[in-house]
């Protein structure tokens, strides 16, 4: 029966703990799409060929996590301009012309979590991103779309944020930081790094953060992140982690790949009790 089923899957390394199989199922069963969704373990010198011998063996689509999405950009034909501009893609799509395109949907994800599940206005916010690698360039662009009044980019290595800054100062205000250099209180925290599972938090001020500051964590897990911990205890009443950004994104790529939009309400509280279980 699966055979028969168009495929896709997620490739990374490593994958074991990837939680797309399960979002792909839910919406495959949400909008009767006939797909079979898999997770595949790349060996780190042989994504590429991994990949091409998927779509010859008759996959329609794939999704790539780290640390692979960098060398997917290089290996999509075309590109959507969030793609090219975040030079890393997590979504490919095979073409019937042979051609393989490649989307990034982590910012649209992140920004309909953010505006449609968390009913938050991006508008005319001053935004603190903690953190300059590749999930932090993947969702500026979508992010400064919204334009919020402007986007402080705080990192430990401060050419790091400063470059990543000027690459998108055309899309409207961004500066780039160190941590020990924030002034004044932030309408929105979205924190950007992976610190916070492994139990670190940047060296912030207390003044960066009041009660009405709206905190985000790109990450989740069972319980509340280092950062979200730390928002909290600062006063903050609004603190959110990234399972929202993580379904949101998914349902882009679903709706790339079979022009279905799947509700992603039930999906994520599905999730949620799943995780806390």
């Amino acid at each position: 029966m699966i055979d028969t089923l168009d495929q896709y899957v997620v490739f990374g390394n490593p994958i074991q703990h990837s939680k797309s199989p399960r979002i792909h199922s839910l919406f495959a069963q949400q909008t009767a799409q006939a797909l079979y969704y898999d997770k595949l373990l790349a060996p780190l010198d042989a994504f590429t060929a991994e990949v091409l011998a998927f779509r010859a063996a008759g996959g329609k689509g794939c999704n790539v996590t780290v640390p692979f999405k960098q060398e997917a950009w290089s290996l999509a034909t075309k590109r959507s301009a969030y793609a090219q501009r975040a030079g890393a893609v997590n979504t490919l799509m095979f073409q019937a012309d042979g051609s393989i395109f490649g989307d990034n949907t982590d910012g649209v994800g992140i920004v309909r979590d953010i505006t449609l599940s968390q009913h938050q206005s991006l508008l005319g916010k001053r935004i603190l991103i903690l953190g300059a690698g590749g999930a932090v360039r993947g969702v500026l662009q979508p992010l400064l779309e919204h334009h919020p009044a402007e986007i402080v980019i705080a990192n430990r290595t401060v050419s790091t944020a400063l470059e990543l800054a000027q690459d998108f100062t055309d899309l409207g205000q961004v500066s780039g930081c160190s941590f020990e250099a924030l002034e004044g209180a932030f309408d929105m925290i979205i924190n950007g790094t992976s610190a916070s599972l492994q139990g670190e938090l940047p060296p912030l001020p207390k003044t960066c953060i009041t009660a009405d500051t709206f905190c985000y964590d790109m990450m989740y897990g069972a319980k509340p992140t280092v950062f979200m911990q730390w928002a909290l205890e600062q006063g903050a009443t609004q603190v959110v982690d990234g399972l929202g950004m993580l379904v949101e994104q998914a349902a882009e790529a679903f709706y790339l790949w079979r022009s279905v939009r799947p509700e992603t309400p039930v999906v994520l509280q599905q999730l949620r009790t799943e995780l806390m279980t």
